[in-house]
């Protein structure tokens, strides 16, 4: 293990390199965030905000970390699933002199100490997926929301949690439903999700799909995804589904619907 106090804690800076060239790689696919940077990188909108972010720390997020940077902000970052964490990311960004604290395999005390390692800085704004960020500050560090501004939170049930939060009065700053947003609903959690869930299992069991009974509990946005991809190789798609009108949909769009 890799660790430097007040600015990084990594698995093993040897693998920055084969990280960055990953980094790089993700760049080269990802025209809208690079053109994004360059534009952001003469006038430096982010200069004088600190962000804390805890998102999954992979060759994308990666992308968007330098992003911020390059824009003027200060970044420091955990990992919002130690099991997502890639090592050689991590070490590239700690390398490139990004304040991280990340590493594959962590258990729960060393997940949520290098949050609150992120949190040292005395953030102005948070990014989060899982919003394990946002309810630490609500829990532990109460006084630090008084300068966040804002904050973000990317997922289905992190929002719910925030919403509740919210209706009671005790959420301490705004923050962003990245969910919400069209190109994430309906473009991230069917395509990107669809795919990455059966990456998943693919190489979970190595299994061969085509002839299979393939269950999909829920057909909303997320399983019809995973619906589709599971049928473009040749599974036999069964949908449960407790809302009529998206059970209509599963059966419109070729699925089997059953109950659970």
């Amino acid at each position: 293990m890799d660790y430097k106090q007040g600015k990084y804690k990594v698995r093993d800076l040897k693998l920055a390199a084969e990280g960055r060239k990953r980094i790089e790689w993700a760049e080269s696919r990802m025209p809208v965030m690079m053109a994004l940077r360059e534009k952001y990188s003469k006038t430096k909108p982010l200069k004088g905000y600190k962000i804390a972010g805890c998102l999954h720390v992979t060759k994308e997020t990666a992308v968007l970390v330098e992003t911020l940077q390059v824009a003027g902000a200060k970044v420091s970052w955990s990992g919002c699933n130690p099991l997502s964490t890639q090592d050689d990311i991590a070490a590239a960004l700690a390398k490139g002199g990004t304040e991280i604290y990340a590493w594959h395999g962590q258990n729960v005390k060393e997940f949520y100490w290098s949050i609150d390692r992120t949190l040292d800085m005395k953030p102005n704004l948070t990014l989060d997926d899982g919003a394990d960020l946002i309810f630490t500050v609500h829990n532990k560090y109460k006084k630090l929301a008084d300068n966040i501004i804002g904050g973000t939170e990317e997922t289905t049930t992190g929002v719910h949690r925030l919403r509740a939060m919210a209706a009671d009065g005790k959420l301490l700053y705004p923050v962003i439903a990245v969910n919400d947003a069209e190109t994430k609903w309906d473009f991230d959690n069917v395509y990107g999700t669809g795919q990455s869930s059966i990456d998943g299992i693919l190489r979970a069991t190595s299994v061969l799909l085509a002839g299979k009974n393939f269950v999909v509990a829920g057909y909303g946005h997320c399983g019809r995804g995973v619906a589709m991809r599971a049928a473009g190789m040749g599974a036999n798609v069964i949908v449960t589904e407790v809302k009529p009108t998206a059970a209509l949909k599963a059966t419109l769009e070729g699925h089997t619907v059953m109950t659970m």
